[in-house]
């Protein structure tokens, strides 16, 4: 099995220039309603308009706000270079690099356009 994580976002071109920036990914879809974004081959994200229901209905529902309660984690070889991506971006930064004393790694949390939590994880 191999997690496959969809997220439901407000501008999809706009999450996906983001993340393709903070994750060093790559855009495998594109466009305004879903993206799939991956690293190396690898599908590593998801992105859905919360607007736009396609054949299986709405992935949210709109009078929510996103985000709320979601963490996206991603284990990174090279955690100085994705902290500098996401500077350089302007990303919002909610804890900047610390250890993470149970899992013996470091972290850094940010929050993406729609104010999901983004966690980069160095390799443990």
């Amino acid at each position: 099995m191999r997690p496959q994580p969809l997220i439901a976002v407000s501008d999809v071109e706009k999450s996906s220039a983001w993340y393709q920036t903070v994750l060093g990914a790559v855009s495998a879809h594109g466009g305004p309603e879903y993206e799939r974004l991956e690293v190396e081959g690898v599908l590593v994200l998801q992105l859905h308009n919360l607007e736009v229901g396609h054949h299986h209905g709405r992935f949210g529902d709109p009078a929510h706000p996103l985000g709320n309660g979601v963490g996206v984690w991603f284990e990174t070889d090279d955690l100085p270079a994705a902290a500098a991506r996401a500077a350089e971006l302007g990303a919002t930064v909610e804890k900047e690099i610390h250890l993470n004393p149970n899992a013996q790694h470091d972290e850094l949390w940010l929050r993406d356009p729609d104010g999901y939590l983004v966690v980069l994880a160095s390799v443990g």
